[in-house]
């Protein structure tokens, strides 16, 4: 057992693990810390698989490998019988992501979530979205992939290779971590109370349908912000590149990943 330190320390300690032979390498926490030990293991290019036993308040990663609601103990026992099974993996500033990146309203909302520590458990992600309600713009994005393209004021940019992102919400419902595809959710500007009566939607998966959304399968994603420096959330963690450009790629199997049964 290794604990992290510091921010960043779960990266090294994954990587020095992938070296050293582990067969696996698991990550006890949220999906911060899975972030971290999914970005050693990668950059170690090791055939070390990852396991999850979530500890964290949204646990989005641990949705797709079958240890998401069970307590650790039972969490673990699953993972003794668990599969590999090779997961997609993405790539955005030269960091990896396993699980999600966004543009627009989901950093914002990572933002005030880190302004609010002592939230816990889904008010950590509910708050935080109705108050960047009340003060969000939305930014002008040029998104552009092969075969679509759309320029416009957007509400948010969600490239998804999981379901979920920010706990409870299902961006993509029909996402599969093995397609060699990212899932990309485009929500166009609509008002405050439209938007808000979009949320529960977007819980339960339903949004696909409305007008203001595009939903789009690729391996590679190009955001434009001419008016302003992109800031991204990259797993729920926040990014600002101080740059107006960038592009996000998937490679198809990069990743071992125990999947319980």
């Amino acid at each position: 057992m290794a604990r992290t330190e510091r921010p960043g320390h779960g990266q090294e300690l994954a990587a020095e693990a992938a070296r050293a032979g582990a067969r696996h390498v698991i990550a006890v926490g949220g999906d911060g810390t899975v972030h971290e030990v999914a970005n050693g293991l990668l950059r170690a290019d090791a055939e070390t698989a990852l396991g999850v036993v979530p500890i964290g308040s949204g646990n989005d990663f641990a949705k797709m490998v079958g240890t998401y609601g069970h307590d650790p103990v039972r969490a673990v026992a699953r993972l003794v019988t668990a599969r590999w099974r090779r997961f997609d993996a993405g790539r955005v500033l030269g960091e990896w992501f396993v699980n999600s990146v966004g543009f627009g309203f989901g950093p914002a909302v990572v933002r005030m979530r880190n302004s609010m520590p002592k939230l816990r458990g889904f008010l950590s992600y509910l708050v935080p979205v109705v108050k960047t309600c009340f003060r969000f713009e939305p930014p002008l994005f040029d998104v552009a992939a092969p075969g679509f393209r759309e320029r416009g004021y957007m509400m948010m940019v969600e490239v998804c290779n999981g379901t979920t992102a920010g706990g409870s919400y299902r961006f993509a419902p029909d996402a599969d971590p093995s397609d060699g595809k990212m899932d990309v959710c485009l929500i166009r500007r609509v008002s405050l109370p439209r938007f808000l009566l979009a949320i529960p939607r977007v819980m339960r998966g339903t949004h696909v349908t409305m007008p203001e959304v595009a939903l789009i399968k690729t391996a590679k994603l190009v955001v434009r912000s001419p008016e302003q420096p992109l800031v991204m959330h990259v797993d729920g963690e926040l990014r600002e590149s101080g740059g107006h450009e960038c592009t996000v790629e998937l490679e198809r199997g990069r990743l071992n990943v125990l999947v319980a049964r």
